[in-house]
C-alpha cells in the first residue's frame, strides 16, 4: 500500500494505522505530513513560490493590533531609546 492511502504508514521503525495529512494552503491539496514530505505543509515547490510570492507583494500580511487591544500596563516603557532594549551592566 502506498503512503496516503489510508493504509498502515511505517514511522520511525513503527506502523501507525492513519497517516497525518494536512490540506495544502495553496490550493487544498491533501498533504501527508512526514519527513519524506519535501515541500510540507505544501503539496509542491510550484504551490509554496505561490504562497512566498504573496508574503512578498504583500497579500498576505500579519495585521497590526487594533487600538485598544495592547496592554495598559506600561508596555511603552519595556525599552529604553529608540525601541533598543537596554543592554546588561558588564563593569564587573
Amino acid at each position: 500500500m502506498a503512503a496516503g492511502d489510508g493504509g498502515p504508514v511505517w514511522n520511525s521503525g513503527a506502523v501507525t494505522d492513519v497517516a497525518t495529512t494536512v490540506p495544502c494552503p495553496t490550493c487544498g491539496r491533501p498533504v501527508l505530513w512526514c519527513p519524506a514530505s519535501r515541500f510540507r505543509p505544501f503539496c509542491s515547490e510550484r504551490c509554496r513560490l505561490i504562497d512566498l510570492g504573496e508574503w512578498l507583494t504583500e497579500g498576505h500580511v500579519i495585521p497590526e493590533p487594533f487600538e485598544g487591544s495592547m496592554p495598559e500596563s506600561g508596555a511603552e516603557d519595556r525599552w529604553d531609546h529608540g525601541d533598543q532594549p537596554s543592554s546588561p551592566d558588564r563593569s564587573r
